[in-house]
């Protein structure tokens, strides 16, 4: 069948296999040619796409244990994020980093090592994995963790799941008293002025500013900037005490069709920025936000990817060290203002550290930057590739559906040791391979 990631493009034609049991793992091992795990496809690019196999993981879905001291939960890589939400929020346990969406699995969550808006206090999710277990090309099952083969776990945090097939993982949540954060967005009028709040801002537990791309000069970068900490039971107002732990709300609207693609042009998106930025400058002011609106307020609008219109869309995401984050974001938004018009421009602060060997985050700025595909798109991605490159930085491989391989090198030093990780656990030329790897040589 047709696949493709959550941008839409590239569309790939795949044979598809779905895993249903453990015992089913030696015979699509034993398949000829190469193969690669998909969760629920909400990677954007190419990297759960292999036309010769690709192995769905949703009907891996059960939850095998929870330890209600520790908040330890171990579950099959399938589960999907939103059903841990919908079972553990109304008990009070939130995981400890979540990404933009619910709708991913833990397996992907582990093979992207996904951030959310906490980064700068607690790490990728990647940090809170306690084990894993992992299906190699041989057939065979290793319990992975840093005590027990550290190389191949922290190869498989971030691996984009080509060290084998992700089984099940065992991870911590966190205790909440409510399903609310006391959240506030402040505007700013400049890029200087976004960065200097993020560091004032570090002591909150998430914060996350969308960009105007389409401001220049003096208000470059300027952003609406959204803080917030989880509440505790007592100092929730009374209309919301009586039902302290709700859950997230179901979607109640679903794009039924593709959009036309025209509607995302540069002065409609011009018109929206500017509604946007000067809506949220008149919202001042803490207020109780429930959870599903703070961390996944697209989720709210079913198939919302269809509104880019049918040819789809590209993210392009990249990580530039602190030192250099000032001049390489500005030279990145003046030149997507000159060329492209993104739809949704995203900024968050990592703090230090990643846990895999080709995890994504470093310390400093990540930009997020949405553009509908359509001609000169792909040639302005590797004009950001270029400056991100030239700043020491790198781009998010869940994102990616057009870098070249040569960037990969420059921005994943770790990448030749990841390759050796690959080839010992093959015994040969790898398994598990994706269109993303191929076109990248990884």
């Amino acid at each position: 069948m047709k696949l493709s990631g959550w941008g839409r493009h590239p569309v790939v034609d795949c044979e598809l296999a779905r895993l249903r049991e453990r015992e089913d793992i030696p015979a699509l091992l034993g398949r000829s040619g190469t193969l690669i795990a998909r969760g629920n496809g909400r990677s954007y690019g190419d990297a759960a796409l292999n036309s010769n196999l690709t192995v769905s993981t949703l009907a891996m879905d059960r939850m095998e244990a929870f330890d209600p001291k520790s908040g330890l939960l171990t579950c099959e890589a399938g589960v999907l994020l939103a059903d841990i939400l919908d079972t553990f929020v109304p008990r009070g346990w939130f995981p400890p980093v979540v990404p933009g969406t619910k709708f991913v699995t833990v397996g992907g969550m582990i093979a992207a090592d996904v951030h959310g808006k906490n980064h700068h206090r607690d790490g990728s999710f990647g940090a809170h994995v306690e084990s894993l277990t992992l299906a190699t090309a041989d057939g065979r099952l290793h319990e992975c963790s840093r005590a027990h083969r550290p190389d191949l776990f922290r190869a498989t945090i971030g691996g984009m799941g080509l060290t084998g097939i992700v089984v099940s993982a065992a991870f911590w949540l966190r205790r909440i008293e409510t399903s609310y954060l006391s959240a506030e967005t402040v505007a700013t009028s400049n890029l200087e002025q976004t960065m200097a709040l993020f560091e004032a801002s570090a002591h909150w537990q998430h914060t996350v500013a969308w960009v105007d791309t389409l401001a220049q000069g003096a208000q470059r970068g300027r952003s609406l900037l959204t803080r917030g900490d989880f509440m505790p039971r007592a100092s929730l107002p009374a209309r919301l005490a009586k039902d302290p732990l709700p859950p997230a709300p179901r979607a109640r609207l679903k794009v039924p069709f593709d959009a036309p693609s025209a509607l995302l042009n540069p002065a409609s998106i011009r018109v929206g920025n500017a509604f946007l930025y000067h809506r949220g400058r008149l919202r001042a002011g803490l207020r109780p936000t429930h959870f599903d609106g703070f961390f996944f307020p697209l989720d709210g609008i079913g198939a919302w990817n269809r509104l880019v219109g049918r040819r789809g869309f590209v993210q392009y995401q990249c990580v530039l060290p602190k030192a250099q984050s000032a001049a390489g974001l500005a030279l990145l938004l003046e030149r997507v203002a000159a060329r492209q018009a993104s739809f949704l421009a995203v900024l968050k602060l990592f703090g230090a550290g990643a846990e895999g060997t080709m995890s994504f985050p470093m310390e400093g700025y990540t930009l997020t930057l949405d553009f509908p595909l359509r001609k000169g798109v792909l040639a302005l991605l590797a004009d950001l590739d270029a400056i991100t490159h030239r700043h020491g930085g790198r781009i998010y491989l869940a994102k990616d559906a057009c870098a070249a391989k040569e960037r990969l090198r420059q921005g994943y030093p770790q990448s030749e040791t990841f390759r050796r990780c690959r080839t010992t656990e093959a015994n040969a030329a790898p398994k598990f391979a994706s269109a993303l790897s191929t076109r990248l040589s990884l």
